[in-house]
């Protein structure tokens, strides 16, 4: 029977993403192995016609929580993993590695099971630090691989590109507008001015959750020039599939910055509260970083964002000038 290694990351969407960087890794210098993934339900169609990903468990959180995670953990016995790398740090996560039965179980010493763990490492963010996330997870691993982290990577397929082809004819530029918290997203009025001095020859696709609808309408609404709202119409990877065709993508310290990256798609990156020292940055070949040039006292406000500027002024986002957007589309 080949060796099976379960990787569980049932956090967010682009915590997952920046996660597939372990199975790249492991792919490489264990090419005989199964690799298996945990997530939250709704992120599985990421790997879709994955290449080397054998299999791909959910956990639905939003209905009957808890007999789903113990049912989680009745199949992951089942299926007699040799390894588990939880890299999520809660404890229900860590609960699922304690049981697996595995014989290797590799986590953060902050998860509150890790005691249970065969091997533990820590998991340190700090506005001064030196790590990317992809190498912080990658410590997880270090007793079976040797090589530096890579980066994150998914498999948009012949269809997903064939599909999104049909949005596109000539040059253009996509923008994800949204984040999940206000004081990480660039502000509204502020892409409105960016896509009204972009050059008229490009066409914009504004991307984003179903969600995210309502504003990518009332951006479009707004701008002058040829936008395309294709918010809540496309999976995953499609969305990845037309980021690798543009231009540049501009997105937010979300998700999207993660998606690009693991198509090595051009990405512009607009910190607004945050900043790339906690480690979680654009990855490709062609990345910017986008943030106020000038310090300021109180940024960064926190790790995650908030639901308004703690100052009230909000000066991380609208001192951001439209020309450093603009400038790299010269």
């Amino acid at each position: 029977m080949k060796k099976r290694i379960l990787i569980i990351q049932t956090a967010s969407l682009g915590d997952v993403i920046l996660s597939t960087a372990l199975a790249e890794s492991l792919h490489a210098e264990l090419p005989g192995v199964e690799i298996h993934y945990l997530v939250k339900k709704g992120y599985q169609s990421l790997f879709k016609n994955h290449p080397f990903i054998y299999n791909v468990l959910y956990w639905d959180k939003s209905k009957h929580k808890y007999p789903g995670l113990f049912r989680l953990i009745r199949e992951v016995r089942r299926n007699n993993y040799d390894t588990v790398i939880n890299v999520q740090r809660f404890a229900s996560s860590g609960l699922i590695a304690t049981l697996s039965g595995a014989k290797m179980r590799s986590g953060f010493r902050k998860n509150p099971f890790s005691m249970f763990y065969t091997h533990k490492y820590e998991h340190i963010i700090s506005k001064e630090g030196v790590l990317h996330e992809v190498e912080r997870n990658q410590t997880l691993i270090s007793p079976m691989v040797f090589t530096l982290a890579v980066r994150p990577a998914l498999y948009p397929s012949v269809e997903d590109f064939s599909r999104v082809s049909a949005f596109v004819n000539g040059p253009y530029i996509t923008v994800s507008p949204a984040s999940l918290w206000f004081t990480k997203q660039y502000p509204e009025e502020k892409w409105i001015d960016f896509l009204n001095n972009t050059p008229a020859n490009l066409v914009v696709i504004l991307l984003g959750a179903e969600a995210d609808n309502d504003m990518c309408e009332r951006i479009k609404n707004q701008a002058m020039n040829n936008v395309v709202n294709l918010a809540g119409q496309l999976s995953f990877l499609e969305s990845a599939a037309l980021m690798k065709g543009a231009i540049m993508n501009y997105v937010n310290d979300s998700a999207p910055q993660h998606l690009a990256s693991a198509v090595n798609a051009p990405v512009a990156a607009i910190f607004c509260s945050t900043v790339p020292t906690f480690g979680f940055g654009p990855l490709s070949d062609n990345a910017h970083i986008i943030e106020i040039t000038a310090p300021l006292y109180c940024r960064p406000c926190g790790l995650h964002g908030f639901r308004q500027c703690p100052e009230g002024h909000f000066k991380c986002a609208l001192d951001i000038q439209t020309n450093q957007l603009t400038q790299l589309l010269k």
